[in-house]
């Protein structure tokens, strides 16, 4: 398809796949495609736009859901650092069952690790535990 190619070619910021087109510039790869058939064997224009409508969707679909996993892995970050100071306890890294207070949290490709006092480090999804402060603080007069 030649018009594609004209679109694309233009200057400024390159939109990803169909899903950045707007209405005018699909419609003006669809006439530009119109144009360029051999009048006397007509390409079925029904299934162009079938073809292009299915495109556009499979990239919106692609778009979403890339947008809902940045969303899931703000969100996972964000309750991993509101643990930060409390005691949790579940499995290593090491496969070991660890306990103790969350002195910092690292945001690594496969999600948020929890780095403990002791040196271990669990991932977010492994803990099962998280104690409150309130039992390790000391009443008042003692």
């Amino acid at each position: 398809m030649s018009a594609i190619g004209a679109i694309a070619g233009g200057a400024g910021p390159q939109p990803t796949g169909f899903s950045g087109l707007s209405s005018d510039e699909f419609m003006n790869i669809v006439l530009e495609e119109l144009s360029q058939q051999d009048p006397l064997e007509p390409s079925d224009t029904g299934a162009l736009l079938d073809q292009l409508a299915s495109i556009r969707a499979i990239q919106a679909d692609v778009d979403l859901e890339q947008s809902l996993q940045s969303l899931v892995s703000q969100n996972e970050l964000a309750s991993a650092t509101g643990l930060l100071g409390r005691v949790v306890s579940g499995v290593s890294e090491t496969t070991e069952r660890t306990a103790d207070i969350v002195i910092s949290v690292s945001n690594t490709g496969e999600g948020p690790i929890l780095n403990l006092a002791n040196g271990q480090r669990i991932r977010i999804g492994q803990v099962d535990e998280v104690v409150s402060e309130e039992l390790f603080r000391q009443p008042e007069g003692a």
